[in-house]
């Protein structure tokens, strides 16, 4: 039945007759098909740079000084298997853009002509904020919390010696989730222009999204109130402006509602 609701959002209204659920599931298998085969392209892209890929992501090392001289490899295969897995996220992220369209194309198939001119900059505007999340924390965040893990360890008597693997899996699921946190505007807008969510319930309900924007930080983030601070708190602004563009995109429709009366 959960599935069935949700497709329940595709159909367009006022039409013939539904969808049957089975052809719901196919369009769920093909999209799911082409973004699995957008990532598979971007990933042998993205393998073929790999020397330059594993130079761009050790370069947050320099940032801590010379404490940290190189990653320990453990395993005879690290080159290969840590390649494919650095390879397959930084697909995701440079064919980002494609899956969003994908994802867009499949779940709103009954965008108004108007709607679907607004989807291209919808998605590049989301593309614009992953990137902006992605990169701060590449630039700012990053060098802040391999430093501060650096010197705790330091503080306990012990010499760091990161393997390969861990570093990589941390820098990568750190960035990345970074990137997905500044994608909240552009879901809370969404909602709000389908009318999901209002300017009313994301005021009234400020506070518990407070709680779960830095909890997240803090499941996220090393256990350092700075690091949880500094991802939650641009989240939280990013949300608070959301509030506003509603309470503007409910205002504007209002105005054009009672104009056609």
């Amino acid at each position: 039945m959960g599935l069935q609701n949700f497709f329940k959002f595709r159909e367009i209204p006022d039409t013939e007759s539904a969808k049957p659920f089975v052809e719901h599931l196919e369009d769920l298998r093909w999209t799911v098909v082409k973004m699995a085969i957008t990532i598979f392209v971007a990933m042998i892209l993205c393998f073929l740079f790999r020397g330059a890929l594993t130079t761009m992501m050790q370069r947050p090392l320099d940032a801590v000084g010379q404490d940290i001289r190189t990653l320990q490899s453990l395993s005879i295969t690290d080159s290969l298997t840590i390649s494919f897995s650095l390879a397959f996220y930084a697909g995701i992220v440079i064919s980002f853009p494609i899956l969003l369209y994908f994802l867009a194309e499949f779940v709103l198939p009954a965008l108004t002509l108007v709607e679907k001119k607004l989807l291209l900059p919808a998605i590049g505007a989301s593309f614009a904020l992953f990137i902006i999340g992605v990169l701060g924390c590449y630039y700012w965040l990053l060098p802040t919390t391999i430093g501060f893990f650096l010197r705790d360890a330091q503080s306990l008597g012990w010499m760091p010696a990161w393997t390969v693997r861990e570093y990589y899996s941390f820098v990568t699921r750190f960035t990345i989730a970074f990137g997905v946190a500044f994608e909240l505007p552009i879901l809370v807008l969404v909602l709000v222009r389908f009318g999901v969510l209002t300017f009313a319930v994301m005021q009234r309900t400020r506070p518990f999204a407070i709680v779960i924007i830095f909890v997240s930080s803090a499941l996220i983030t090393p256990p350092d109130p700075l690091t949880m601070i500094a991802m939650g708190l641009p989240v939280y602004l990013l949300y608070e402006s959301c509030i506003w563009i509603a309470w503007f995109m409910q205002r504007k429709k209002a105005r054009a509602d009672a104009l056609e009366k």
